[in-house]
């Protein structure tokens, strides 16, 4: 087994997601904060490109739906602020 970028980029990914969920669950992070939301959506968009040379059909369904949330949480966030 090789291990290449993609899989580093991937992992990486993974990383970034799983961080940022436990550091919103021990309190450290909001899960309405943009640092949240832009780690989650870049940790979903590094896990797809990984997908892009060894796909899963399951892990693409669910990264795909974790980069819609959050994107739909920071446009949200973003529209919130510009009103204040």
């Amino acid at each position: 087994m090789s291990y290449q970028l993609h899989d580093f980029l991937g992992n990486f990914g993974v990383a970034l997601i799983l961080i940022s969920y436990f550091l919103v669950q021990i309190g450290r992070a909001s899960a309405t904060g943009i640092r949240y939301l832009v780690a989650n959506g870049t940790g979903a968009l590094l896990v797809l490109y990984s997908l892009w040379f060894d796909f899963n059909l399951s892990a693409f369904i669910i990264e795909i739906t974790w980069l819609m949330i959050s994107l739909v949480g920071l446009v949200r966030v973003l529209q919130i602020r510009r009103r204040s």
